[in-house]
């Protein structure tokens, strides 16, 4: 960092160093070690190591970036600043000479919607086009729903951005040939408020915004329709969970659908009805949706009568958690094909525990209800449970339901939400398919 720099110095314990030399982009509060300059809310910081004979320097204002640099260890990257989260520094490039300008961040753009392009295909007309951290955009999420764009921004530096950020991302798309009507922010999330964000959610003013797109934009409704796995859904992104659709199990969803021809299918914690639908389009005998939810179960109907597959489907308003024991008692109704794709029961370390014993109990029922060549699709989409621990669990409800799992698939999130190797977090979905013996 020989050239004098116009950012903050944040120096940093050795842990935090490693962690950065290893390709984590997070620096927490409890690892800054000393600063210089003045420090705002979202700003710009260059992250230092310190200096190995612990000399320290001076914090007058009219020290240079290049006197400081002399005095600390070497650069390790530039990122913003939050003075509320306990993540306080989360890195958006480790080259010094990086100019964070609005030529920069629409060469990030083009490069996660090349990416998308690539390994989506005809799949990008509903697709996660950023995914934080993984496509270097800490704290920004956007997804595509055909026509509408939707984005939650959960870092204070990245909020203060949009202004750049969200008339590029239109206008990169738009000249790709891409239809693009707005962008929805669906900042309606208590996490924001751990960066001193409010909650709301709406368009976003293009209009309004830094060189933005203008007359072409129309964002008459919250409503839009996509096409995935050849199925129609209405997509309401003002008020669907998340982002308005789960977009990221896709592709566990096609392979639901090859195996389920001629099955009896139970779907719990259907949601959108997505893989219910799949699975009845796959050929499935019989198809029951479940959710706790009338107005998801009301959604799911309807998508069922779009598609044309409602005379092969039923749908029920029940607690998947009472449903299942009811099903194991009674041998009632049989299904060889059960799929548990549950919510997140853990958003945090401090409820792994309660969590286990969530997945536990659906998978040792549904493992008890299904007959003896009966398929089971199971998932976790949360990363504080790892696939360790998930392959625990479900190791244990066999044994415990006096059953063998055979393996048939064992799957992750669509690429669209890309894996970062060095940075865990973005490795969230655990999916698999099994044959119980």
């Amino acid at each position: 960092m020989k050239q004098q720099r116009p950012y903050p110095i944040l120096t940093v314990s050795k842990k935090a160093e490693r962690s950065i030399l290893n390709g984590h982009p997070w620096v927490y509060d409890a690892e800054i070690r000393q600063t210089i300059g003045v420090l705002t809310n979202g700003c710009l910081v260059d992250v230092v190591s310190a200096p190995s004979d612990r000399t320290s320097f001076s914090e007058k204002p009219e020290t240079t970036a290049q006197q400081i640099s002399q005095k600390t260890g070497k650069y390790l990257g530039t990122g913003f600043y939050s003075e509320h989260s306990k993540i306080r520094v989360r890195l958006i490039s480790r080259n010094a000479n990086d100019k964070f300008d609005a030529a920069f961040w629409a060469r990030r753009i083009r490069y996660a919607w090349e990416y998308r392009k690539t390994v989506m295909g005809a799949d990008i007309d509903c697709c996660r086009i950023i995914f934080g951290e993984a496509d270097q955009f800490p704290g920004l999420t956007v997804d595509r729903f055909h026509d509408i764009l939707v984005a939650q921004t959960l870092s204070y530096g990245m909020d203060l951005l949009k202004p750049v950020i969200f008339p590029l991302l239109v206008q990169i798309l738009t000249e790709d040939g891409q239809n693009i009507r707005g962008i929805y922010e669906r900042n309606d999330v208590s996490i924001r408020e751990l960066e001193g964000l409010g909650q709301y959610k709406g368009w976003y003013p293009l209009d309004s915004a830094e060189g933005g797109v203008k007359s072409s934009i129309q964002m008459d409704s919250c409503l839009t329709e996509i096409t995935e796995n050849g199925i129609i859904y209405q997509v309401d992104v003002e008020n669907g969970q998340k982002t308005g659709f789960f977009l990221d199990q896709k592709y566990n969803r096609q392979a639901v659908a090859r195996l389920a021809a001629g099955k009896h299918v139970l779907d719990c914690f259907t949601h959108t009805g997505s893989f219910a639908l799949n699975a009845a389009k796959g050929g499935a005998a019989s198809v029951c949706a479940v959710d706790i939810s009338q107005t998801a179960i009301d959604m799911v109907r309807r998508n069922a009568e779009r598609n044309g597959l409602a005379d092969r489907m039923t749908f029920r308003v029940a607690n998947v958690f009472d449903l299942l024991p009811q099903l194991e008692h009674s041998h009632e109704e049989k299904y060889d094909f059960i799929i548990l794709d549950p919510p997140a029961f853990t958003k945090s370390r401090r409820t792994v525990d309660s969590a286990k014993k969530g997945y536990k109990e659906i998978n040792l029922r549904a493992m008890k209800i299904l007959p003896r060549g009966g398929y089971l699709a199971t998932c976790s989409c949360s990363h504080f449970m790892p696939d360790e621990l998930f392959i625990k669990i479900l190791h244990s409800a066999a044994a415990d339901a006096g059953v063998q799992l055979r393996q048939i698939e064992a799957r992750q999130q669509a690429p669209d939400h890309p894996i970062l190797w060095n940075v865990p977090e973005t490795d969230y979905l655990k999916f698999y398919l099994f044959q119980v013996i």
